[in-house]
């Protein structure tokens, strides 16, 4: 298989039903996750039985972003590992943030730690990224191999840098967060649904998932708002999609 599954679309907190941000990459039985916000570990378990993923990305140390990595923490320690280390990608706010959680427990014991943004092999991909406009340090994610280019925000306000992240990708999964009163703040850390198709036109991405809806937000709005920015296909991220990643 090589297809995303949405784990989770919501930003801030989850609707009933839904998740925060996470989504399960799979490229011929190499599985990656990206970022394990609230609710999200019980829907990846549906879909990879004892947690049993090839590698982590997390783009930032938001709780709504990471904080079912402890829980897939607690599972490898006390259950289901195998005793190998988990490669584990993310900003050096992660481990601290969730350190907190548990100070006795080294988090370092299950997951082999590598700082994003970089570079580095990971499985059938090269994973790169550059850090965006956020309240805490956050990297925007690109994996690319010889057959497909997926790009992914994290969270984000405007910025140029997000032509460059998803330049010429077969899929740019964006945040659209649309909250109320977000254009008046002077420095802007999350994007509208209307920015992301501008960025996504920018990139030139073949298509456009929008992500991280703000709760209570009509998705169907947000699409029109993208569409206006964006003629290429648009896709909602809502909890089980699953996307073939088919290049162009």
């Amino acid at each position: 298989m090589r297809q995303v599954t949405v784990l989770g679309s919501c930003g801030a907190y989850p609707e009933p039903g839904r998740a925060c941000s996470g989504f399960l990459v799979e490229w011929d039985g190499f599985r990656l996750v990206l970022d394990l916000g609230y609710a999200t570990l019980p829907r990846l378990l549906n879909h990879c039985p004892d947690g049993a993923v090839d590698a982590v990305v997390i783009t930032h140390e938001h709780p709504d972003h990471c904080i079912d990595l402890h829980g897939l923490f607690r599972m490898r320690l006390y259950g289901a590992g195998d005793g190998s280390r988990l490669p584990l990608y993310c900003t050096p706010g992660v481990l601290s943030r969730l350190s907190g959680l548990e100070p006795e427990a080294d988090l370092r014991t299950v997951f082999d730690v590598h700082e994003l943004p970089g570079a580095y092999p990971v499985g059938p991909f090269e994973l790169g990224g550059v850090l965006l406009p956020h309240h805490v340090a956050n990297a925007g994610v690109r994996l690319r191999n010889d057959q497909v280019v997926l790009a992914y925000t994290g969270d984000t306000g405007p910025d140029p840098l997000l032509a460059e992240l998803g330049r010429d990708s077969d899929l740019y999964i964006m945040e659209a967060t649309d909250r109320k009163g977000e254009l008046r703040e002077p420095h802007r850390n999350l994007l509208t649904a209307e920015e992301a198709g501008h960025w996504a036109t920018r990139a030139g991405t073949r298509r456009l998932m929008l992500t991280h809806f703000w709760p209570g937000n009509d998705r169907a709005v947000s699409v029109a708002a993208a569409r206006s920015a964006f003629d290429g296909e648009i896709l909602i991220a809502d909890e089980d999609l699953v996307v073939p990643l088919d290049p162009a």
